[in-house]
C-alpha cells in the first residue's frame, strides 16, 4: 500500500491557537492512517515575497515563481507532493492572515500544473481550520478563504459534515494568546484530519488502480 502525506501549513505569526488545532488534526490524521506521513510547515518567521502577477512563471513554462528565491521556493515541491492539505488560519479582520494570503498568492505558477495534468489537483484533497476571538467572529469567511484557494487548484475540498459543513471552526477568546480552551473545536479538528486521512488514502487508491487498468 503506498504511503500518502498530508501537509498542514499554519498561516499564523504565532505558535498558539491555529498550531495547536492543526497539530491536533495531523495527529488524528496519522492514527487514522498509520501509513500516513504528516508534516506540518510554519509560515511564521518566513521571508517570502508577495506575488506581483507579472506571470514570468507561466511564460516561462514553470510551476514555481521564476521570479522570486526566498523561503516560499522549497514549499512548492512540498505542496506539489502533498496527496491531502490542510491550512490552518487565525481570523484577521474576518479572513485570513496576511502570511497565508501571500502563500495563497504565490500559486499562479500551479496554473502550468493544470495544463501539464489536468488531474493532478483533482487527486488531491484539501481542508481548512480557522481560529477567530470570539465565537461568531469571521470564521466561516475565513474558512471560505481557505476552501476557494483549492477550489481555485480544482483540488476536492473535505468537510466535517454534521453541523461543521465547511471545516473546522475554533475559537479562543481574546487575543488567541490563552491555551486553547474549546474541546468541541479541537474534536472537530481531529474529525477533519481523520477525514482527510481517508479521503487522501482513497484517492490515492484510486489513482493507483486506474494505472493499473
Amino acid at each position: 500500500m503506498a504511503a500518502i502525506k498530508i501537509l498542514g501549513i499554519c498561516g499564523s505569526p504565532r505558535k498558539k491557537s491555529a498550531y495547536t488545532a492543526l497539530k491536533a488534526a495531523l495527529d488524528s490524521a496519522s492514527a487514522a492512517d498509520p501509513e500516513a506521513e504528516c508534516e506540518l510547515v510554519e509560515l511564521r518567521g518566513k521571508k517570502f515575497h508577495l506575488c506581483v502577477h507579472c506571470n514570468q512563471c507561466l511564460r516561462k513554462g514553470s510551476d514555481r515563481c521564476t521570479v522570486f528565491q526566498d523561503d516560499m521556493t522549497p514549499l512548492y515541491d512540498k505542496f506539489y507532493e502533498a496527496d491531502g492539505i490542510i491550512v490552518a488560519s487565525p481570523v484577521y479582520e474576518m479572513n485570513v492572515t496576511a502570511q497565508t494570503a501571500a502563500f495563497f498568492d504565490r500559486f499562479r505558477s500551479a496554473w502550468k500544473r493544470g495544463i501539464d495534468d489536468p488531474e493532478f489537483f483533482v487527486r488531491k484533497v484539501g481542508a481548512g481550520i480557522v481560529v477567530g476571538g470570539t465565537r461568531n467572529g469571521g470564521q466561516e469567511m475565513t474558512v471560505d478563504a481557505i476552501n476557494h484557494f483549492f477550489l481555485a487548484q480544482g483540488m476536492t475540498l473535505v468537510t466535517g459534515g454534521n453541523g461543521m459543513y465547511t471545516g473546522a471552526m475554533l475559537w479562543n477568546p481574546g487575543d488567541g494568546s490563552t491555551d486553547m480552551d474549546d474541546p468541541a473545536g479541537i474534536e472537530n479538528a481531529k474529525v477533519l484530519g481523520r477525514k482527510v486521512a481517508v479521503m487522501a488514502r482513497v484517492m490515492k487508491e484510486a489513482d493507483l488502480w486506474n494505472l493499473q487498468a
